[in-house]
């Protein structure tokens, strides 16, 4: 007598998913599935989101679909993100239309725009205040977009920018003390100097996180930095951590009218969450600095502290006006693309968690930080500065959760 082949148990194939499902629905959790583009801003080389952000969402029951090749340049193989859980499309397109929330790094750029879907989260780096263009494509997809830079903690600390600024800030003075070399029209001074020879001088405007990081990395140079700003608490807190040739001074126009004159690289580091930077150095303080003079100007990617600012690329990175070196790279992070997208995915993470598993209305009512970085919504602008930046109409964010 034959005995009947026994049938797999079904039910046990799909018990973990199914006690997984059953779990979010008691916490009010949900499902979400989230696409990670490629970057293709020029010279982007980081991506979204690394395999270990990935495996993070995917063992919570979240799908992650990343674009083909997007982590190559960041180190990140396909095959990484499939082994962490991951599924790879081959398009970008397909990513914007399968995906509720993209995860990017850079703004959205011109061949984006039409993939951007209505209620469709974009969470990303957008620094709407420097571009209108952006800012009426974005209000026109009516998508949701919460930006990294504005996402502020209690304390006014902006989490998802730190680490950029981080970066950058430290570049500063690599690609500075690279541009003063003659051969690409700067002084020729060498920032630590040599016995017999007095070291480099740097200016820095803004006594930030990129401020900070920019004078550690010059001060450890050899050279000579002076640390402009506006707030004496700031001051206070570089006089008791920098050593003492990192010497301090109140920002005010006289005082950067007097120090541009002497000092051989000049870093803008001023920031006002959301808001354009303001213009510290005009036109025409250029004259007054010596030939071969370079400036590093930080803050461009939210309209430049220095009037003579505009973006430029890692290809092309400078710039010369009035014999003065501009180095304007919009995303100087992108150059590191290792450290950068890292860097990044340890603070974006823990906020991406939060949205794929509540929504972005519950997430935002439940983190008033995360609430900050809600500039766009549907259509309407819920952040006072991009308003008042291109003078739109403006709607509190309470109106919406």
């Amino acid at each position: 007598m034959r005995h009947s082949q026994k049938r797999p148990c079904v039910f046990k194939e799909f018990y973990p998913a199914l006690l997984l499902r059953t779990f979010n629905f008691l916490h009010k959790a949900q499902i979400m599935i989230i696409g990670v583009p490629r970057e293709i801003k020029n010279n982007e080389n980081r991506v979204g989101i690394t395999p270990g952000g990935a495996f993070e969402l995917t063992k919570r029951g979240h799908t992650v679909y990343i674009q083909k090749d997007a982590g190559n340049h960041s180190g990140f193989t396909d095959a990484i993100y499939q082994e962490a859980g991951a599924q790879i499309l081959d398009t970008i397109e397909e990513v914007y239309d399968i995906a509720e929330m993209i995860v990017k790094v850079k703004e959205p750029i011109e061949p984006e725009y039409h993939l951007i879907r209505e209620n469709q989260i974009v969470f990303t780096y957008f620094h709407f205040a420097s571009s209108e263009v952006l800012t009426q494509a974005m209000l026109k997809s009516k998508s949701i977009c919460i930006a990294y830079e504005t996402v502020e903690e209690p304390d006014r600390s902006l989490p998802l920018l730190t680490p950029m600024s981080e970066v950058a800030g430290r570049m500063a003075i690599q690609q500075g003390a690279r541009y003063l070399e003659k051969p690409v029209k700067g002084r020729g001074v060498l920032l630590g100097g040599v016995p017999g020879v007095t070291p480099g001088k740097v200016l820095v405007l803004g006594a930030g996180v990129v401020g900070i990081q920019a004078a550690k990395m010059a001060a450890g140079l050899g050279a000579h930095v002076t640390i402009l700003d506006i707030s004496m608490k700031r001051l206070r807190y570089v006089n008791d951590i920098m050593p003492p040739h990192v010497v301090t001074e109140f920002s005010n126009e006289f005082n950067i009218r007097r120090h541009i004159k002497t000092h051989d690289l000049i870093i803008g580091g001023v920031l006002i969450p959301g808001a354009k930077a303001p213009k510290l150095i005009t036109r025409d303080m250029l004259k007054e600095m010596r030939p071969g003079t370079v400036i590093v100007d930080v803050a461009v990617d939210q309209g430049g502290c220095v009037e003579t600012s505009r973006p430029t690329t890692h290809e092309d990175p400078v710039f010369i006006i009035d014999d003065v070196v501009h180095y304007c790279v919009a995303n100087m992070p992108g150059a590191v693309p290792y450290t950068s997208t890292v860097a990044l995915t340890n603070v974006t993470l823990p906020y991406v968690l939060k949205i794929a598993g509540k929504g972005w209305v519950e997430a935002c009512k439940a983190h008033v930080d995360l609430q900050k970085g809600l500039n766009l919504i549907k259509g309407e602008v819920v952040y006072q500065e991009i308003s008042e930046a291109f003078d739109l109409p403006y709607k509190p964010v309470e109106f919406f959760i």
